[in-house]
């Protein structure tokens, strides 16, 4: 089955509970067309470039799945159907990476950045 990112952002005035068990049903609706979740990440609350909904901040999500393109449709349609949820990203990769995203990782352990002076 082919691999997928998502990434979603869930209105500002949930609660982390809340948001988590956003996490939760929509990792269950992969499985029950036949997908699973193999990896998700709560990123918690991060602050917009610019408003959306009017909403200047976001419960931010990452899932990887491995899953049938049907399975993804319908999950990415109630997403989008779902009150509570602002935006939604979905991707096709090839291969998932090994650890924590980018988003998870601490500063200093990051590769490849350029020192700031």
């Amino acid at each position: 089955m082919p691999l997928y990112e998502h990434v979603f952002i869930a209105r500002q005035d949930l609660s982390n509970a809340q948001a988590e068990s956003l996490v939760e049903h929509f990792s269950t609706v992969l499985a029950d067309n036949g997908g699973k979740v193999l990896e998700n990440e709560y990123w918690g609350v991060k602050t917009m470039a610019y408003k959306i909904n009017k909403n200047r901040k976001g419960h931010y999500a990452f899932l990887r799945s491995d899953a049938p393109s049907a399975a993804v449709q319908e999950m990415e349609r109630l997403m989008r159907l779902h009150d509570d949820v602002m935006r939604v990203l979905t991707i096709k990769v090839d291969a998932h990476e090994e650890g924590p995203s980018v988003q998870m990782q601490k500063r200093d352990e990051r590769d490849g950045r350029r020192d700031r002076r």
